[in-house]
């Protein structure tokens, strides 16, 4: 809660001119992450990751990641560097790192494909929410176009599905990835 205390989940245009009485703190994303991992009766290292799975790209880079090993111990250090798609400052380009964290993927450790996965719902339902909510400006919330998001989504339900195909999870993320190309071609 220190480390995202001062950030907020992306708000549209709208919601800052309409709703700006109306925060996101950053930590509920975080909480409903470790959230789905302790309702698939997940390992502790997992949800110590979860709630910190942003941390290294957001909150410090490699320095963080130390941080986090002194604090909770290597596994849980490794867990959060195998979820960062960039632990160095600038960031390199959007497509680049996720190119770059698919492929990664492919390898990465089953309790960094749990986080990855929980993420990814609790952002894929937040977005559907927001799109049902607010149309089409919600995607300029994000340095991606529409439609690199909704690529990124399609190559991360396939690289899930071939990993973890006997998880419940992954239909919910598959329908969820079906879901945005319904709504976001309706709009």
């Amino acid at each position: 809660m220190q480390l995202h205390a001062d950030q907020e989940r992306k708000l549209s245009k709208n919601e800052m001119l309409y709703c700006s009485e109306r925060r996101r703190p950053y930590v509920g994303h975080l909480l409903a992450v470790a959230s789905m991992l302790i309702e698939c009766g997940r390992p502790e290292e997992e949800v110590i990751a979860a709630l910190l799975h942003d941390a290294v790209e957001d909150q410090g880079g490699r320095a963080m990641a130390e941080k986090i090993a002194s604090l909770f111990g290597q596994d849980v250090r490794d867990l959060v560097l195998e979820c960062s798609d960039a632990d160095d400052t600038p960031k390199p380009p959007w497509l680049e790192r996720k190119q770059k964290y698919l492929a990664h993927l492919e390898e990465a450790s089953t309790g960094a494909l749990y986080v990855s996965l929980a993420d990814k719902i609790h952002n894929g339902r937040s977005l559907l929410h927001d799109i049902e909510r607010y149309g089409e400006e919600v995607w300029s919330r994000f340095h991606a176009t529409k439609e690199q998001t909704l690529w990124y989504y399609d190559e991360f339900s396939k690289v899930i599905r071939r990993r973890l195909p006997d998880e419940v999870l992954v239909r919910e993320v598959t329908q969820i990835v079906k879901e945005l190309h319904r709504i976001s071609s309706l709009k």
